[in-house]
């Protein structure tokens, strides 16, 4: 399932404050910082093992009230931040949610072997020569 295409907003609540940074006087009258808050525990539109996983893995993001928060506050305008947040929610989910591939053990070859045991033998000879000349 494409966690891309499903539509998260009825879910979403945003919440806006003064954001910090450029902006002239404009950042001291207009609330252009946009919190994003998601409630992972109680949404309807994810299985529990896609919730287990976020809760997991985006565990430094999540607050006690089980609420996934994103913010942001790239830009003066809130409409665009609102954009932002709602583009860095989703990636967010998307990277939490993909599963890694297993790892295949693999045996080094037979040029490796020979690479590694040929920089031996020349650590081993040129350890030798610094010994003490027996006379």
């Amino acid at each position: 399932m494409n966690i891309l295409a499903i539509d998260f907003l009825p879910e979403l609540q945003f919440q806006a404050s003064r954001s910090s940074g450029a902006g002239g006087q404009n950042v001291n009258k207009v609330s252009s910082k946009v919190e994003l808050r998601f409630n992972v525990v109680n949404s309807q539109l994810l299985d529990e093992s896609q919730k287990a996983l976020i809760l997991q893995k985006l565990k430094n993001q999540i607050n006690s009230e089980n609420e996934l928060i994103v913010v942001s506050q790239e830009d003066r305008s809130q409409l665009k931040n609102r954009v932002l947040v709602i583009k860095k929610f989703k990636a967010l989910l998307a990277k939490a949610l993909t599963v890694a591939p297993k790892r295949k053990p693999t045996k080094p070859t037979a040029a490796m072997i020979a690479e590694r045991l040929k920089d031996k033998k020349k650590k081993s000879e040129r350890k030798t020569q610094r010994g003490k000349v027996a006379y």
